[in-house]
């Protein structure tokens, strides 16, 4: 079961790697436009990362691994699918900057234990039969007082729910998104957790994009949209934001937002 799940995403994402543009990945702004809320949280919690060793697991095109290495980290861009590291290696040629690639099951993390300072993952557990267990593999190559960085969808959202329905060609079938239970199961595997949620009353872009701007959601990736247009958004985001930060405050409300993200320190 496990073994067809993964054959299934990788096929996805080395068929993705042959048309991605890596002239079109605007790497900064992945970790601080202000539609990137879920990276700028992590950043928060990581201070200066010169030095520091990066796993950075399910890499996609490498735009991570390439700002990590732009500031001063020694960083592992590591996927499944083999073209994606391809593709990571030419974005990380272009900004000139050394990154080093290896194809991982992020269920089964080929590296000894206590390896690294950061082990960062981006949008990956939710393409994972089991994202428990790759979560105690995180932890396994972290070394002790290193910290454990993810970000990944919710399940509870049904505006993002409708969204998943629609945009079928730009998604793989397999993908679960995470519930916010997991962060129950998170909690023992740690000394300190922090975490939080994004997108709430900011949905209303993704609406705006469908309804108002008709952008077919199997043709552009609304997830990569809201980082490419980050400038032209960023009135509306702005405003919607506070009133995220309301609603958050509200018992039960944060675990219907879109993404969660979490830093863990072993």
């Amino acid at each position: 079961m496990f073994d067809d799940i993964l054959a299934r995403e990788r096929a996805f994402h080395d068929a993705w790697a042959k048309v991605i543009d890596t002239d079109e990945i605007p790497v900064v702004d992945y970790f601080t436009a202000c539609t990137a809320p879920e990276n700028r949280f992590i950043l928060s919690h990581l201070g200066d990362m010169r030095g520091k060793s990066v796993l950075d697991l399910g890499c996609g095109a490498g735009e991570n691994s390439v700002y990590f290495a732009l500031r001063g980290a020694n960083c592992i861009a590591a996927d499944y699918a083999p073209e994606m590291l391809n593709v990571a290696q030419k974005l990380a040629d272009q900004y000139g900057v050394t990154i080093g690639t290896k194809v991982v099951n992020a269920m089964a993390i080929d590296f000894p234990d206590n390896t690294f300072d950061i082990v960062y993952a981006a949008n990956l557990l939710h393409h994972l039969p089991d994202p428990l267990l790759a979560l105690q593999e995180m932890r396994r190559v972290v070394k002790p007082g290193g910290h454990v960085c993810f970000w990944d969808p919710l399940i509870h959202n049904p505006i993002i729910n409708v969204y998943r329905r629609l945009a079928t060609q730009v998604r793989t079938p397999d993908e679960r998104p995470l519930s916010i239970n997991i962060i129950r199961h998170i909690r023992p595997l740690f000394r300190h957790i922090a975490w939080d949620t994004f997108w709430l009353a900011t949905l209303w872009i993704f609406l705006q994009f469908y309804f108002i701007e008709k952008v077919n959601p199997n043709r552009e990736r609304y997830w990569k949209k809201i980082i490419a247009e980050h400038r032209r958004l960023q009135p509306l985001y702005t405003r919607l934001e506070k009133v995220d930060h309301w609603l958050k405050h509200l018992p039960g409300l944060k675990c219907w937002a879109w993404n969660l993200a979490v830093v863990a320190i072993k």
